[in-house]
């Protein structure tokens, strides 16, 4: 296990927009040692690692390639980006039965290698997903996790900060749930520099009417994917970045509270799901989740989430037994 750890290992599965530009990003950050990108098709992720090669000279040393199944063995992280993309106006949900397919496929390949690496799945709908990763593979729970609403709560601190004209780095917000349309912001969670928003807003003057500036900001922060699906077809860059931020915290073992979705036994009074919660992040995946107590409408909505993504994964199951 020493010898696995050592070498910060990352392969990524999908070497299309996501996979490529996550790449890039952990390339540039010089956290993995080596980067073995694995695609349905062989040539094109080729062509992604030897484009990306060419950067060598330009950041931190690390080797880059294309890779095969073999990889999958002494990997420290796998992270799964492949399956269908999100059409414009199509809702994470719709792409359930085409890419949890995809995704047993690659945890077969994965587990026949023995691997011991964190599995972190990608693809959307993200959480749903992440459960079918967990029970194709028969992991501990701690080593499949999904990513989440770590992209969501990047959004929401951004839309606060640029909102009350502070530092995002001194902003702490998360999202909760799916990663989808039933995500809840809990605000009960947020402050900025230590203060509590409910505390904050009457000294920042930056609006009157501050429970219908949160309305917006938490519809901004739901509709963020749609709009920008809508502009270019669809999202790499922050989901990119977002993966780089979750797979550092593993290889260096960061100990980082980020809202990975992780499979729930009792926490927040849910069970039987995955979705997106703070959680404890470092070797070998989640350490631990963090409970809190949440304003009685936010544990409401996340009631809620869950049994969406209870009902996503009920109708998996019905369409294999029809």
């Amino acid at each position: 296990m020493d010898t696995l750890w050592k070498s910060r290992k990352v392969v990524i599965v999908g070497a299309g927009a996501v996979g490529s530009t996550f790449a890039y990003a952990l390339a540039q950050k010089g956290l993995s040692d080596q980067i073995c990108l694995i695609d349905a098709n062989p040539d094109f992720a080729e062509g992604q690692a030897l484009d990306l090669a060419h950067g060598l000279p330009f950041y931190p040393s690390v080797q880059i390639r294309a890779g095969d199944n073999r990889d999958y063995a002494d990997a420290q992280v796998i992270v799964v980006t492949a399956g269908a993309k999100q059409a414009p106006g199509e809702s994470r949900l719709n792409l359930l039965q085409k890419n949890a397919a995809i995704v047993e496929g690659i945890v077969d390949e994965i587990v026949a290698q023995k691997s011991q690496a964190v599995l972190l799945v990608a693809s959307n709908p993200v959480d749903i997903l992440t459960q079918v990763a967990l029970k194709r593979s028969g992991w501990a729970k701690n080593r499949v996790i999904g990513s989440g609403t770590v992209l969501d709560s990047a959004r929401f601190r951004y839309l606060i900060s640029q909102h009350c004209k502070v530092d995002v780095g001194n902003v702490h917000a998360y999202i909760l749930g799916e990663h989808g349309d039933s995500e809840v912001a809990a605000w009960s969670m947020t402050h900025v520099a230590g203060v509590p928003m409910d505390n904050y807003c009457p000294q920042c003057g930056n609006c009157r009417d501050w429970h219908g500036e949160r309305d917006r900001i938490v519809r901004e922060v739901k509709d963020s994917a749609y709009h920008i699906i809508n502009y270019k077809g669809s999202t790499y860059f922050g989901i990119g970045m977002s993966l780089a931020r979750i797979v550092g915290t593993i290889l260096q073992d960061q100990n980082s509270v980020l809202t990975v979705s992780t499979y729930l036994e009792g926490e927040y009074g849910l069970n039987d799901v995955c979705l997106g919660i703070p959680c404890i992040v470092g070797q070998g995946g989640v350490k631990r989740i963090v409970q809190t107590e949440l304003y009685p409408e936010e544990q409401s909505a996340l009631e809620r989430s869950a049994q969406t993504l209870k009902d996503g994964m009920d109708s998996l199951k019905q369409s294999k037994t029809a």
